[in-house]
C-alpha cells in the first residue's frame, strides 16, 4: 500500500534496554548481544549506544552543585534522552546522541553518535529503567525488551576497583586523561580515593535508584565471581 501510494515505508526499530550498576559489565553484555544479533541477523542493522552521554556536562554539574551526585537521576538530562528515544522510535532518519568519554570523565558534545534508522538499537545505562522526575514516561516505555545485569554489591565494588586500576594503567602516558594525576601519584592513595567514591556515591546510587528498577526488566542476568553468569530470571506475563 505504501509503495502504491508512492510513500516511503517507515522503519520502526526494535529497542533493547540494558540496565544495572556501574562496573557490573553492562557494556560487555551489550556488545555481546550486538555481536550475536549481527551474526544471527546479518541483513539487519544493529546499533549500540550508552545513556552516559545524556549526563549533564561536568561544568553544568558543578554549577548546579551536584558534581558529587554524578550518576544520580538528577545528573541526567532525562528530557533530552526521552526526546532522543522518541525520535528514534518515530523512525526519524538521523538522530544524534551525545557521547561520553571515561578518559576525560565528561560528555563530548562535539563528538555525537549518529543513529540512522537501525533495525535494532541497544541502549545501555544505569538509568534505563528509571522513572524521570516530573515525567509521565519511563525510558523503558520505548523498549521492546529489557535486561538487568545483577551481582552482589561487594563483588561489583571489586570490579569497580579493578576497572579503576586498568584506567590508571592506561592513563600514565596521557596528560589530558582525567586519571593521569592519579596514575602519577601514590597508587594506594588513588585506590583509597576510588573506594571512597564507591562507598559515598556509587553504592548509595545503586541501592536507592538502580536496584529498585530490577523488577521492571524482562530478564535479570545474575553474575558471580569472574563475571560468570550463574542465574537467569524471566519476568512472567
Amino acid at each position: 500500500k505504501a509503495n502504491f501510494l508512492q510513500r516511503s515505508t517507515m522503519r520502526i526499530p526494535y529497542i533493547i534496554g540494558i540496565a544495572g550498576s556501574v562496573a557490573v559489565g553492562k557494556s560487555t553484555i551489550a556488545r555481546l548481544i550486538s555481536i550475536l544479533l549481527n551474526k544471527m541477523l546479518p541483513d539487519k542493522r544493529v546499533e549500540l549506544m550508552t545513556t552516559d552521554g545524556f549526563l549533564y556536562p561536568n561544568a553544568e554539574l558543578k554549577g548546579r552543585g551536584i558534581m558529587d551526585r554524578k550518576g544520580f537521576p538528577e545528573s541526567y538530562d532525562m528530557e533530552r534522552l526521552l526526546q532522543f528515544l522518541n525520535d528514534v522510535k518515530a523512525g526519524e532518519p538521523v538522530v544524534k546522541a551525545p557521547t561520553y568519554s571515561h578518559q576525560v570523565y565528561d560528555v563530548q558534545l562535539d563528538k555525537p553518535l549518529v543513529i540512522d534508522r537501525p533495525d535494532i538499537l541497544i541502549v545501555e545505562g544505569i538509568n534505563t529503567l528509571q522513572l524521570p522526575s516530573n515525567q509521565q514516561l519511563y525510558v523503558s516505555d520505548y523498549f521492546d525488551w529489557s535486561l538487568y545485569v545483577d551481582a552482589d554489591p561487594d563483588l561489583i565494588e571489586h570490579w569497580y576497583l579493578q576497572r579503576f586500576g586498568m584506567l590508571l594503567d592506561t592513563a600514565f602516558t596521557d596528560p589530558s586523561n582525567y586519571y593521569y594525576p592519579y596514575s602519577k601519584g601514590d597508587r594506594q592513595e588513588a585506590f583509597k580515593m576510588a573506594k571512597d567514591v564507591w562507598q559515598r556515591v556509587d553504592l548509595p546510587n545503586l541501592r536507592e535508584f538502580i536496584l529498585p528498577t530490577k523488577s521492571r526488566a524482562d530478564v535479570i542476568l545474575h553474575k558471580t565471581t569472574g563475571h560468570v553468569v550463574d542465574k537467569l530470571y524471566l519476568r512472567r506475563g
